[in-house]
């Protein structure tokens, strides 16, 4: 899907075809939508086709005629039976009269920017748009980062009570979630520091705050990033112990449950043969002597096990 957006009067307006200073979106966009724009922009097809990639990695291509600036964003994958992150390819490519965003799919990131979120933006402004989008795709790390650890506080109340293997599910996605996080925010960060010395992306004073400000929201992403995830290992190897634990609890409660409920099958067996000489044969009361006795060394031996805590 191609779609044309351009500033005009301060306002981002879609355009129907191609003009100068505009900004070009490809959405998942087939081989044919890629030649086209190869075409009308001279672009290399494999440029184009390097940010729909997923296994691409986070680099900076400076051609004869464009650059190419491949960074690694967010992308929520929950659903309803569970919380994943992932990241995918977002390519940047600029040119004289135009900057193109290629991606595999409708990130909320530039939706921010179609729908007009973002203040300050305009299509020509070509090297403020980057920083724009860096900014804005380290906040939204910053986002997906926070709603992981505020899963992981809920999970690791409700792991309390449970000693089934779903919260350690749960958990480990969202370590692995953070693996792709801090894996994509380190090389966005080597991408950024070589965005500064590209001489090919055009530096102007009044974005100077603007790329401190993106910098310091990345650098602040990796070590949140990092943090949480060795918060989140060390959580997992502890309630991983703890649910081994209450698993050895109740196989030790049924182990000592069976051996109490056994001595009315023993005695029951006893004074159930078919011989001669059975204490209590012939009395009245028999059948109520034998159950005060099992009774009484059930309770016996339920009073030693709690004592010795193994009840």
């Amino acid at each position: 899907m191609i779609r044309y957006y351009k500033s005009i009067d301060s306002k981002l307006e879609k355009l129907n075809s191609f003009e100068s200073g505009c900004w070009i979106n490809l959405v998942e966009p087939n081989q044919s939508e890629i030649n086209e724009i190869s075409n009308l922009l001279d672009i290399d097809v494999e440029n184009i086709k390097s940010a729909l990639d997923e296994e691409e990695r986070s680099r900076i291509d400076v051609e004869d005629n464009h650059t190419l600036i491949l960074i690694d964003i967010p992308v929520d994958e929950s659903d309803a039976k569970s919380s994943h992150y992932s990241t995918i390819p977002l390519g940047i490519i600029i040119v004289d009269n135009a900057i193109i965003t290629v991606c595999t799919a409708q990130s909320k990131i530039l939706n921010d920017f179609i729908v007009g979120h973002i203040k300050d933006f305009y299509t020509y402004k070509k090297t403020r748009f980057i920083l724009q989008i860096l900014h804005k795709n380290a906040s939204y790390y910053l986002h997906y980062l926070r709603r992981i650890n505020k899963m992981t506080t809920i999970i690791e109340r409700e792991i309390h009570k449970s000693m089934k293997n779903k919260e350690l599910i749960q958990l480990l996605e969202l370590e692995k979630s953070l693996v792709y996080f801090s894996t994509s925010l380190k090389a966005n960060e080597l991408v950024l520091n070589k965005m500064v010395r590209t001489t090919s992306i055009k530096k102007y004073s009044d974005d100077e705050d603007l790329l401190e400000d993106v910098i310091v929201e990345n650098r602040q992403a990796v070590e949140m990033a990092t943090i949480y995830g060795d918060i989140l290992s060390r959580i997992m190897d502890a309630f991983s112990a703890i649910i081994s634990n209450n698993q050895n609890n109740v196989m030790q409660f049924l182990t000592s449950v069976t051996l109490i409920f056994s001595i009315p099958t023993i005695v029951s067996g006893f004074f159930g043969m078919n011989v001669q000489g059975i204490p209590f044969a012939n009395d009245v009361n028999g059948f109520w002597l034998v159950l005060l006795i099992t009774t009484l060394m059930c309770l016996i031996i339920t009073f030693f096990m709690s004592r010795n805590k193994l009840l």
